[in-house]
């Protein structure tokens, strides 16, 4: 077949990687409209689930990824500087750029054209038996067919700014600050080596109250250091990615569709669905798509309409809960102050941080247990040293022997 991947980032390019290794003889094109190198935003976190299923799929560029990752252990809220309680849990974080170099050099090692600098339109995409749409939130594939997809937007009502900072972060970290204007935080994790990702969100009103809604991106970056010198240690926020213009302050928007095909166009990843920031799990999500697709995609183009149907229906279904779930976590951070109260020092910050855990959906009760055990240093060595074991484990039933193209 001939595949056209509309968009370079994470999605686009591995579902090349996957149709190049699974038929050869498919003729595959990536075009995206940005330079080579060039990405907005600065790490993407993932967990040991996606791991394996990378390393099913395709072990070389799987292979590449967990070397270059960092590992972050722990979870800690942070209020007023001050460390207020633990969470359990690890993760691993890379650096956006560094993921797209690798997938991008494993689709040309499989014999993909990735063409950079190209806008696509409806002209470019029409000689492909299939299109793949994987342009993300502002998808144009999917704006210039709205309603053929059924698409619908909820905007969040917090603005947020995704910023790095030289602060190196071993655990995944929330650190609020009350202010006279109100409650503002950031949401922060290792991403590459001397450098994290910093997310900062707060109500428009406090926004505004703390003077972060004026021209001048660069006072808005020293204000906010300010806001959170005890947390970041003194270090600088940055609000230039390589290559970019100043991150803008923005507002979520959720993406829904009712049905992620036409025609022979389908969509994936964000141009498909978008969930909430605060979930960490939009890179997870796209390239779980691109892993249904690919498993599903015919060697010609006899069954690719039913095959395509079959997508729909099995992601779709799969997405509507874990959309519900962030939509909740969305809407628990836009009530901070129902949960912090209107001054510092007003809250049991254990029994918070407990909150915070559960925005998405109710736990167990001996999760609250755990939780409270947590806060004691020696129980949390011991959670790390379980859970070193379990990577350790996992890791050794990876695949190791890199396996070559096709």
């Amino acid at each position: 077949m001939r595949i056209t991947c509309v968009g370079g980032g994470p999605a686009g390019l591995y579902l090349a990687v996957l149709a190049a290794r699974r038929d050869p003889r498919h003729r595959i094109t990536v075009l995206e409209r940005n330079p080579e190198g060039a990405t907005s935003g600065w790490g993407v976190v993932f967990w040991d689930d996606l791991l394996d299923d990378l390393y099913r799929n395709d072990p070389v560029s799987a292979a590449a990824l967990r070397r270059d990752a960092v590992l972050y252990q722990g979870q800690t809220v942070l209020l007023d500087g001050h460390p207020a309680a633990h969470l359990g849990g690890y993760g691993y974080s890379i650096g956006r750029r560094r993921l797209l170099e690798i997938l991008t050099r494993r689709a040309r090692e499989l014999g993909v054209d990735v063409r950079f600098d190209t806008p696509a339109d409806d002209a470019a995409t029409a000689g492909a038996d299939l299109v793949v749409a994987a342009d993300g939130v502002s998808s144009g594939v999917r704006g210039r067919h709205a309603d053929a997809f059924g698409t619908a937007q909820t905007v969040g009502r917090n603005s947020y700014i995704w910023l790095g900072t030289d602060k190196v972060f071993d655990t995944f970290t929330f650190a609020f600050a009350h202010t006279a204007a109100g409650w503002i935080w950031f949401h922060a994790y290792p991403s590459a080596e001397g450098i994290s990702t910093c997310i900062v969100e707060c109500a428009p009103e406090v926004r505004a109250g703390l003077g972060l809604d004026g021209p001048d991106p660069d006072a808005h970056i020293a204000r906010l250091e300010q806001l959170f010198a005890g947390p970041l240690g003194g270090r600088r926020l940055l609000n230039r990615a390589p290559g970019q213009q100043p991150a803008p302050w923005m507002r979520f928007h959720e993406i829904r569709n009712t049905t992620w095909c036409r025609g022979r166009t389908v969509l994936v990843g964000d141009a498909a669905h978008t969930t909430h920031f605060s979930i960490g799990s939009g890179t997870k999500l796209a390239l779980r798509d691109v892993i249904e697709l690919a498993s599903l995609l015919p060697s010609d183009t006899t069954r690719l309409d039913e095959r395509l149907r079959t997508y729909d229906l099995r992601r779709r279904a799969a997405l509507g809960p874990i959309q519900d779930a962030a939509r909740r976590s969305m809407a628990w951070f836009e009530h901070v102050d129902a949960h912090l109260g209107p001054e510092s020092g007003a809250v049991d910050p254990v029994l918070f941080a407990y909150d915070l855990w559960r925005r998405r959906g109710q736990y167990p009760r001996w999760r609250y247990h755990l939780h409270l055990a947590t806060q004691l240093g020696t129980v949390r060595t011991a959670r790390r040293a379980v859970g070193t074991v379990r990577r350790t484990v996992r890791e050794r039933r990876r695949p190791h022997a890199p396996v070559g193209p096709g």
